[in-house]
């Protein structure tokens, strides 16, 4: 995990405009069944190999929001206790078991105090096709302002 920070920030400490926050994951099966056990969501093309091999994408695809959480959890690394206040997201592509995924989120700024808007963005390693595109905006633990 690291975030690049392209200049100093007037933020509090927190990271500025145009800061990347990275990780990367490797996604497997078992996250996937684990998942669909959690949510319900027990699509056969997240969990069962031998349906999904029949399939388009050939094979078994992560939930949306399983990619989604793993980059919540990035965010909240950055930003403890901070609360969500919306999402938009877009899956592209699929995201398969065991490859891996570069997770990003980019801070695009503090429209308002308290407030940090971020694009979110899930990348397959390998050939940087993107398999979550979207934004959220999280209101900062605490009440916290920035600068």
């Amino acid at each position: 995990m690291s975030a690049h920070r392209p200049t100093p920030d007037a933020t509090g400490g927190r990271p500025a405009a145009g800061t990347v926050l990275t990780a990367e994951r490797r996604f497997a099966q078992a996250d996937f069944d684990r998942f669909a056990a959690i949510s319900g969501d027990d699509n056969p093309i997240h969990v069962d190999p031998a349906f999904s091999a029949e399939t388009r994408f050939g094979r078994t695809v992560a939930h949306g929001m399983l990619l989604y959480t793993a980059v919540r959890g990035l965010v909240d690394r950055h930003f403890p206790g901070a609360r969500q206040l919306d999402q938009a997201l877009m899956f592209p592509a699929p995201t398969f078991a065991d490859e891996t995924m570069r997770l990003e989120a980019e801070v695009l700024g503090y429209p308002e105090p308290g407030v940090c808007r971020l694009a979110v963005r899930v990348l397959r390693a390998a050939d940087g096709t993107c398999t979550l595109d979207g934004e959220t905006r999280i209101a900062l633990a605490d009440g916290e302002t920035t600068a």
